[in-house]
């Protein structure tokens, strides 16, 4: 009886998880798709009459270049986390457990304050009246006042701010882990410190540089917030497209064709890394299978 009910437990268990992935994301992105297949309407109604209009659309040379310009800014934000986040997380994992969890608070307060409240801080650091302009005009370092904001910069800056603790968390917690002996053991072996780190240090630490880039690869690619009130009305970007697409236009049918595409390229990458990451676990499995059987022991082999 017993052994019945212990079987029974484990689909019951993901009942309540399973509920809400079908109820607050595969129920949201099926309504996503249904509209993005009407047409629309007069006074930014929807005409449910089928239409595919809205996925070639998509295609045309103007949407294609905001989406390459969306890719590129999620490209570069991605690799300025990881170069800055790389010495950061290196440097916790290999201090004292009390300078970690200072570490760790540092990293994790920003969360405490709403996302919106610190892209508008960043705002009044950076615009033409803000900190750093102030303190270099006193200074005079500078004779006019530096354009920061209502551009690219100020676009890289916020995303790069903002998406900093979710590369820094993810590599903390792989080098946190990982084995700082081997790194001894190579210098012991005559490697470099240059041939240490990418030989053995990157390896291992790659699931943690993998999991930290699709956490800000993704996000942002769709990001809108910062987008919106850093880089002004001349940054289009594919989360700015959608939002004016949705809210100006009252054109829900493309808007949700847009969306599709980007639930679509989020859930491509997301499977892109899962497969490899698979596809590593099981090398690594064959390789411990097939590895050369130990020494025997010594006392038994003299005594043979």
């Amino acid at each position: 009886m017993n052994q019945k009910m212990s079987r029974r437990q484990p689909p019951l268990l993901i009942l309540p998880s399973l509920a809400w992935f079908i109820v607050f994301l595969i129920i949201p992105i099926g309504i996503v798709i249904l509209y993005s297949v009407r047409h629309k309407g007069a006074y930014g109604q929807v005409d449910w009459s089928l239409n595919l209009d809205n996925y070639k659309r998509a295609f045309e040379p103007i949407y294609l270049m905001i989406v390459a310009r969306s890719l590129w800014l999620a490209a570069y934000t991605t690799a300025i986390c990881l170069a800055l986040s790389y010495p950061l997380a290196y440097f916790m994992a290999r201090s004292s457990e009390g300078a970690k969890k200072a570490l760790l608070a540092l990293v994790i307060i920003p969360f405490w304050t709403n996302f919106v409240i610190r892209v508008y801080s960043l705002k009044l650091v950076l615009g033409e009246a803000g900190t750093i302009n102030s303190v270099l005009l006193k200074l005079h370092l500078i004779s006019a006042p530096l354009q920061m904001v209502d551009n690219s910069f100020g676009v890289s800056i916020g995303m790069v701010y903002n998406y900093l603790p979710f590369m820094v968390l993810p590599m903390y917690v792989a080098l946190d882990k990982f084995d700082f002996t081997l790194m001894d053991a190579a210098y012991d072996l005559g490697a470099t410190k240059t041939q240490t780190i990418i030989r053995v240090l990157l390896p291992l630490s790659l699931p943690g540089i993998v999991t930290g880039s699709l956490f800000v690869f993704i996000p942002a690619f769709g990001e809108f917030v910062i987008p919106d009130l850093l880089g002004g009305s001349q940054s289009m970007y594919v989360g700015t497209l959608i939002t004016e697409t949705f809210l100006k236009s009252r054109d829900w049918p493309f808007g949700s064709a847009l969306s599709s595409f980007l639930v679509l390229f989020a859930m491509a990458a997301f499977m892109f890394v899962l497969s490899r990451q698979a596809a590593d676990d099981e090398n690594l499995r064959r390789a411990e299978n097939t590895a050369p059987a130990p020494l025997p022991d010594t006392k038994v082999a003299l005594h043979v």
